[in-house]
């Protein structure tokens, strides 16, 4: 048998060990949670971590004498593991807004802060290691990477992106006190904003905004704050229409995925021409994406309608999205045929199976180590905060009925 068949059974069985599924005329009225969605967003976590490791032993750009096939089926499906992160974080903004008192007051610091000393501290580690590997920088290369401007780490695009996110969310929201709707409308604004601007950028090399991954996942967050606004509604309807609506979003998937393939064939991202036609090409394969997104997500909440998720692994991973998102990286090129393309890695592991377990374990080590270096400089004068520092995607109530992480 094929090891990958045992991969995937054993990849589901994690997601539903510890589970419950409700009886006939039962639902889990939990289901957006904090503990609920922490599972989920563990398990994309882990998700984001193969879809990298699938890009690396895999994906059809590289030399053929280093494509191991195994993990094909996650290298174009970053993207929708991301579009969780920022529906849940829609999510859990609008949620927490409404459940505690003063929410904005002090934003900055509470929410903000810790993401970007968290990116800081990412780049200044990635730094030392692409040192340490035998990277050749001048100091203007070293000062640009420090700066985050340049990223030394190769991950962290949805770190910037949420913090831009957290801001146009406390800039609406604050001039729109009493205008809920308007102020959503503001943040979408925002969000397709920045979406015409990285399509206008297409692929420019070391800055920020350096490909598609940086949009064509991002309209999501919106839809989270108005799935918030209005989630008992959608909840009631939606339990109405369960079984029309959990085949029709699960076929949705593939038929939006097929949409997305078509606009990418005949649009895609990487079309040469006149800067406005290259800008409307990659819109239009963006908002294909954006459909599957749509349809992925929605699948994943319907289910949770029905399932409850129990997984205290998956919770752990959950809560600490942010520090192994930051850190799972450096193994991925540690471990595979070279280091990000300039030199050998530490040691070139073929064995896919043996290469996920390697650097699945070391990511879980960093994770830990990163989390209390993360902690304790937090607590440092000037940066210490009333409330502990939070993942960017569990900013929400403590109260499980009423989180959304």
């Amino acid at each position: 048998m094929d090891w990958m068949y045992l991969f995937y059974f054993l990849l589901a069985a994690l997601l539903f060990f510890g589970c419950r599924a409700c009886r006939r005329g039962e639902w889990n009225e939990e289901y957006t949670s904090r503990g609920q969605t922490k599972i989920l967003q563990g398990f994309m976590a882990l998700c984001v971590a193969l879809h990298h490791m699938a890009q690396k032993t895999c994906a059809p750009w590289h030399n053929s004498r280093f494509i191991v096939h195994g993990m094909d089926v996650f290298v174009p499906l970053g993207f929708l593991f991301v579009a969780v992160f920022f529906f849940c974080s829609g999510l859990g903004l609008y949620k927490s807004l409404k459940t505690k008192p003063d929410y904005l007051r002090g934003f900055f610091r509470k929410r903000i802060l810790p993401i970007i000393v968290a990116f800081y501290l990412s780049e200044f580690i990635y730094t030392g290691i692409r040192l340490l590997m035998g990277e050749k920088m001048d100091a203007l290369t070293v000062v640009w990477y420090l700066s985050g401007l340049h990223m030394a780490n190769f991950n962290v695009w949805y770190v910037i992106a949420i913090i831009f996110f957290y801001l146009a969310f406390w800039g609406a929201f604050r001039l729109c006190k009493k205008r809920e709707g308007l102020a959503i409308l503001l943040v979408t604004v925002f969000v397709l904003a920045y979406t015409v601007l990285g399509a206008y950028l297409g692929h420019p090399q070391g800055w920020w905004m350096r490909g598609e991954w940086w949009y064509n996942s991002v309209l999501l967050f919106p839809l989270g704050l108005l799935f918030g606004k209005f989630e008992r509604p959608v909840t009631k309807a939606c339990k109405k229409a369960y079984w029309v609506l959990l085949p029709l979003f699960f076929a949705g998937i593939f038929l939006s995925a097929k949409l997305w393939h078509t606009a990418e064939g005949a649009w895609g991202y990487y079309w040469v021409g006149p800067p406005l036609q290259e800008t409307a090409r990659r819109l239009g394969t963006a908002a294909s994406q954006w459909l599957v997104c749509i349809c992925f997500v929605g699948f994943c909440f319907l289910l949770m309608m029905k399932v409850r998720f129990g997984n205290r692994a998956l919770k752990w991973l959950g809560a600490a999205t942010l520090e192994f998102y930051l850190m799972h990286g450096v193994f991925v090129e540690l471990f595979g045929y070279d280091f990000l393309e300039f030199t050998k890695s530490l040691t070139y592991i073929r064995k896919v199976p043996l290469y996920i377990q390697v650097v699945l374990a070391c990511s879980v080590a960093a994770t830990i180590l990163f989390h209390f270096l993360w902690k304790g400089v937090m607590r440092l004068p000037g940066l210490r905060s009333k409330k502990p520092a939070q993942s960017p995607d569990c900013q929400n109530s403590d109260s499980a009925s009423a989180s959304a992480c």
